[in-house]
């Protein structure tokens, strides 16, 4: 038997007593109200939980993302395992629920619903209906992870509605994700069966999905950022609503997770208590996880904390198991065995060169990458061919962007993207939601390749390339590689050692001239053909407005 004595947040019944908490076996025995007025008693609270994430986009396996998250007092995730299926099918999805399992932590799979996420696109598997239903008939997969092929729902596509009724039988939530769905048709989405969206961008959005009985996720992760134009919502929405971060790169894992959230809510003026009711409860409660939320009886997963408005964490338990303290994981480092599905041979300058006929003259689509956010906007502008070719425009910041097949050997798709800022060089990445084929920006087509073959050699990673400067021969260069051999996505090594690793290579990109906050992880969601406006697979460019390829 195990004691703690500390200040317990009642979160339920808003109020804040000391406790003495008893836990023995993994669940807590008892807990006793004691007479004793000591400002310097930590707060025993709830651990917290991302309502939805990714756990491919850290670049970490699941034990290793575990081993960083439980230092800031998360004890369980609800994760989409969708990156890896799209890789690797039901291996991968079977993978990173047995990954997870090596660690003390509470992982929460869902069975991926939309593998590949649309048919304008190569990826290295499908599940079908079939599969689905299978997934979900295991307890430890609790949910059908987020329907992002929205207008199959609005049309009653047969595949897609098997799916939800496959979820629909065994009773467990349908995520959503329907970026800038509003109105009627945002009631038919939701009147299918769909629970919650974690895309909404303004706070308008959020009320009218949640006027139809939606739960909102607040987002805040590497790349898309959502946290400050909903969060004023808990005031009156708290009931309905949890924290997430979707992807998030290991630098920012290493640095903080939900805890973050919760001390800028709390800053924000958000009553304490409907803070930790979205960060804590809510989705313990909307997707029935095993996890303990401070009642006696329950799973002994708790933390401790210095106070309630930063939230430092002190100590984390899973299971009554000490995790974590003091900014120290006492979870260990496990050996993880390599998945992948990478076949692709090397690149040369001249497969990304953009030819046009001798008599164009005409504009050309570009997309708008947008800092914090996953859309892009499209637009319209004059490029000029050079010797039949259009190259990057550095004087208005129109690089070259391309997408290259990891599956097999075929054109490379290519484009033009606003917004990078480069001067120089170029970065490429296998983490290229949602099919994981190499997507690539740069200024030339020298460092583009190079960047690209980079990723090829290492069978998957993140790369940058900063070329010689002609005329210098005190100048080799430089580049730089983060290999990925798990299914191209993610690391097999020490979680700390990648957040290092890319923290390095992060730095290396914004030297070339990017001023975005997360180059890498705006990158992986350029060829994320189901956020609008403009994106670009290995088959061309595709309107997300119109659902096509127009080039």
């Amino acid at each position: 038997m195990q004691q703690i004595t500390a200040r317990l947040v009642d979160i339920k019944n808003k109020s804040v007593y000391p406790a003495r908490v008893s836990f023995a076996n993994g669940k807590i025995t008892d807990i006793d109200k004691v007479d004793i007025d000591d400002s310097s008693l930590p707060y025993i609270l709830p651990g917290f939980i991302d309502a939805h994430v990714h756990v491919e986009s850290s670049m970490l396996v699941p034990a290793e993302f575990a081993r960083l998250a439980v230092v800031h007092g998360t004890v369980g995730t609800v994760n989409d395992p969708h990156e890896i299926a799209n890789v690797c099918g039901m291996a991968g999805v079977e993978f990173m629920i047995e990954n997870g399992k090596t660690v003390p932590f509470k992982f929460n799979f869902g069975a991926p619903s939309c593998v590949p996420a649309t048919v304008f696109e190569t990826a290295g598997a499908t599940l079908n209906a079939d599969d689905v239903d299978k997934l979900l008939q295991r307890d430890e997969v609790k949910y059908l992870t987020e329907m992002m092929n929205f207008p199959g729902v609005l049309n009653n596509d047969p595949e897609v509605l098997a799916k939800i009724a496959s979820a629909k039988k065994v009773s467990k939530p349908i995520d959503g994700h329907a970026p800038g769905l509003r109105g009627e048709a945002a009631g038919i989405y939701i009147a299918a069966g769909i629970s919650t969206d974690h895309e909404c961008f303004t706070a308008e959005e959020a009320l009218d999905k949640l006027g139809y009985g939606m739960k909102i996720l607040i987002r805040e992760g590497s790349a898309a950022k959502n946290f400050d134009a909903l969060v004023g919502l808990l005031h009156e929405h708290s009931d309905n609503m949890m924290f997430c971060s979707d992807d998030k790169h290991p630098d920012s894992l290493a640095a903080g997770h939900i805890n973050e959230l919760c001390a800028r809510a709390v800053n924000y003026g958000i009553d304490v208590f409907k803070v930790l009711q979205a960060a804590c409860i809510n989705p313990v409660e909307h997707y029935k996880l095993d996890i303990g939320l401070l009642q006696v009886g329950d799973c002994a997963d708790f933390i401790l904390v210095s106070d309630l408005k930063k939230f430092e964490v002190a100590q984390t338990y899973i299971d009554g198991e000490l995790v974590a303290e003091n900014g120290v994981s006492k979870v260990k480092t496990m050996p993880s065995k390599i998945i992948n599905n990478f076949t692709c041979t090397e690149k040369k300058p001249l497969d990304f060169a953009f030819k046009v006929a001798s008599d164009f003259n005409g504009s050309m689509p570009v997309m708008e990458a947008i800092d914090g956010q996953l859309i892009t906007n499209k637009l319209t502008v004059k490029m000029l061919p050079q010797d039949g070719e259009i190259k990057s425009d550095l004087e208005n910041d129109i690089l070259k962007i391309a997408v290259v097949n990891r599956y097999r050997d075929a054109p490379v798709a290519k484009g033009f993207i606003k917004n990078f800022g480069f001067t120089e060089g170029a970065i490429a990445s296998s983490v290229a939601h949602d099919s994981h084929n190499i997507v690539v920006v740069g200024v030339d087509d020298e460092s583009i390749c190079r960047a690209v073959n980079l990723v090829i050699a290492e069978q998957g990673g993140v790369s940058c390339v900063q070329p010689r400067v002609v005329g210098d021969n005190t100048n080799s260069g430089n580049e730089m590689v983060l290999g990925l051999p798990v299914a191209g996505l993610m690391s097999d090594q020490d979680g700390y050692k990648v957040a290092e690793a890319y923290t390095a290579i992060d730095a290396m990109a914004k030297s070339l001239g990017s001023k975005l906050s997360a180059p890498f992880m705006t990158l992986s969601f350029m060829a994320l053909l189901v956020i609008p406006h403009l994106k670009l697979s290995d088959l061309g460019l595709f309107d997300g407005d119109e659902f096509r390829i127009i080039g």
